[in-house]
C-alpha cells in the first residue's frame, strides 16, 4: 500500500511541476491543483498509522489513551482544511484568469500570443 501511495504522489508531483511549466494559464492553474493533491496525500500519509489496518479510530474502555493504539487525528484535520483552501484558491485562480483573458485577450502567462493560436474577431 506504501507503494502506491507514493507513486501516486510522485506522479501527481511529476505531474502538476510539468503543468506548472506550461504557457497557458489554465495549465498553470491544474499544475497547482495537482501539486496542492500532492501535497496533501503526502500530509495524509505522514500520519503514523494512516495507513494502518485494524487500528481504532476512537478511545475505546480498556486500551491505553496514546498514539500507539489510535490513529492521529491531526494529519487528516490538517488535509481537509488544506483541501477547502485550495479549492477556494482554484475559484479565486479561474475568475482572474476570465478577467485576464477579457482584457488581454490572450491566455499566456507572460500575455504574449504564440504562434499556433489564431487571432479572435
Amino acid at each position: 500500500m506504501e507503494i502506491v501511495l507514493a507513486i501516486a504522489i510522485g506522479v501527481l508531483t511529476g505531474s502538476g511541476v510539468w503543468l506548472l511549466l506550461r504557457p497557458r494559464t489554465f495549465q498553470v492553474i491544474m499544475g497547482l491543483a495537482l501539486l496542492s493533491y500532492a501535497v496533501n496525500l503526502f500530509i495524509f500519509s505522514m500520519g503514523r498509522l494512516g495507513l494502518a489496518i485494524n487500528k481504532e479510530p476512537v478511545l475505546l474502555a480498556g486500551v491505553p489513551k496514546d498514539l500507539q493504539h489510535y490513529a492521529d487525528p491531526m494529519p487528516q484535520a490538517l488535509v481537509l482544511t488544506a483541501i477547502v483552501i485550495g479549492f477556494a484558491m482554484t475559484a479565486l485562480f479561474l475568475v482572474v484568469l476570465l478577467a485576464s483573458r477579457g482584457m488581454s485577450g490572450t491566455d499566456h502567462v507572460d500575455g504574449t500570443r504564440s504562434h499556433d493560436v489564431q487571432e479572435m474577431p
